[in-house]
């Protein structure tokens, strides 16, 4: 089911730090951070009056998308920290999600944000994607499930301060209206094909 080009955030669980000592870093640098940006298990998006929307990630849904040139900030604004396309970003699809690295020595900000990486002031990120193709389901009553089959750009990750955002509420919200048209759709396909049904059995 295609769908708007709406940029959508989505903050992860996982940890953003500095690579320990015996960790084997994929840029030479003292200013060397990684983590994952996103993760495909699937999670509760939203909850709303007793309603509960879960998303989840395909694990091929990163291939074929357009990841040019991603950049890492800070919350999805401000300076550019470190960049695809100059080698001071690095990303890489595995089977647990999106793995990102970066070297954080090419501008003052960046080293400030290493400092802050590395006293754990700032310990999650976020990234910012748009979404090529997707399939809803409703796995029981009140329970619904977004499965993301197809990424189609990523824009950012980023370093984040405030683990929920508006952002993820907004997509959620649309989230569960698309559920409910799809669903409602289902409803009114299922009811033309009994119709169908009753008139070649009435003919």
């Amino acid at each position: 089911m295609p769908i708007m080009e709406n940029r959508e955030y989505r903050q992860v669980s996982s940890l953003l730090m500095p690579a320990a000592a015996d960790t084997q870093k994929r840029l030479d640098s003292n200013f060397y951070v990684e983590g994952y940006a996103a993760t495909f298990p699937r999670y509760l998006l939203w909850e709303h009056d007793g309603t509960k929307y879960y998303e989840e990630i395909a694990p091929n849904a990163l291939s074929g998308a357009d990841t040019s040139d991603i950049i890492m900030q800070y919350d999805h604004s401000g300076k550019v920290l470190a960049r695809l396309s100059n080698g001071t970003l690095g990303i890489e699809a595995d089977e647990k999600g999106l793995f990102m690295f970066a070297d954080l020595s090419k501008s003052t900000a960046a080293r400030e944000m290493y400092e802050e990486i590395s006293v754990e002031l700032i310990t999650r990120m976020s990234w910012a994607f748009t979404i090529e193709r997707e399939h809803f389901e409703r796995l029981a009553e009140k329970t619904y499930l977004r499965r993301i089959e197809q990424i189609k750009k990523v824009f950012d990750v980023s370093a984040v301060s405030i683990p929920a955002n508006n952002a993820t509420e907004i997509s959620a919200r649309s989230f569960a209206e698309r559920s409910f048209q799809a669903e409602q759709q289902e409803l009114l396909g299922r009811q033309a094909r009994l119709l169908q049904i009753k008139i070649k059995m009435e003919g």
